[in-house]
């Protein structure tokens, strides 16, 4: 998946188009998420072990909600 990096370095995926999307970026030891449309807003920060397990879960399908039949 493609990023677009803004000039503070915060990334989104290319596939956001609504512009209420997530957007991460990096300092030193820590990974910093935030909302797209609220730049000024909070970020959740954690570490790069942490949001590298999180990847990993998400690309397993760990959070994936069952289909309702």
């Amino acid at each position: 998946m493609a990023a677009i990096e803004n000039s503070r370095g915060w990334r989104r995926s290319t596939h956001c188009e609504a512009g209420a999307c997530v957007e991460v970026s990096t300092s030193g030891d820590q990974v910093l998420v935030r909302r797209s449309d609220e730049p000024d807003g909070p970020e959740l920060r954690v570490s790069r072990a942490s949001w590298r397990e999180f990847l990993a879960g998400l690309r397993a399908g760990e959070f994936d909600v069952p289909a309702i039949d």
